[in-house]
């Protein structure tokens, strides 16, 4: 199978969002209650167009097939304020950073369940952390889903915090906040036990 890696536009959005539930609920499984993923997908997870916009949304394409073509994970970074959730969780305001004082923001990274545990993942952080670097960040600074924590920290990122979201629904669902220098465009995986 070949993965292609691009930058998502406003023709993908239906298919993001399709994604973005598929993921959540099939790979959230056994860290969150079902109760607490339904919430985290109605309040909290989507599509956060303005990454769209500012050209920092990546997305993997799995091809089989010229004709055969399939979104198999999508992820990326942000130079705004906002640390995490789609377009129904964000305040109107998404103010820009400074990259001389602020962390650039790695955001909403779902893989389809099909193609998990296939790199894809590391791909998309990759490609985030290079375009961040180029961009003159020296630090990536995330809120991780619990299925998320052991990517994020093979990579490197350390947690700052545990954060409880608190949803208008009345579920509350937990996230963890990490962080990481970045000293070179390039993130190198800890190898696995």
């Amino acid at each position: 199978m070949l993965y292609t890696l691009r930058l998502a536009n406003s023709t993908d959005i239906p298919a993001l969002r399709a994604l973005i539930r598929a993921s959540a609920h099939a790979l959230s499984a056994g860290f969150y209650s079902p109760a607490e993923r339904d919430a985290a997908i109605e309040y909290v997870f989507g599509v956060d167009t303005q990454l769209i916009d500012d050209g920092t949304y990546f997305v993997v394409d799995a091809e089989s097939s010229v004709a055969d073509m399939t979104m198999a994970g999508c992820g990326g970074w942000s130079k705004r304020r906002t640390l995490f959730g789609g377009d129904q969780h964000k305040a109107a305001s998404d103010p820009l950073l400074d990259p001389r004082t602020d962390a650039a923001r790695i955001r909403a990274f779902f893989v389809h369940p099909q193609f998990a545990r296939r790199g894809i993942g590391g791909q998309l952080l990759q490609a985030c952390a290079s375009a961040a670097f180029a961009a003159g960040y020296r630090t990536l600074e995330l809120m991780a889903t619990l299925p998320g924590v052991p990517l994020y920290s093979s990579y490197g990122f350390t947690v700052l915090e545990d954060v409880v979201e608190h949803t208008p629904g009345g579920v509350t669902v937990p996230f963890v906040r990490m962080h990481r220098p970045l000293a070179s465009p390039t993130l190198v995986p800890s190898p696995h036990p």
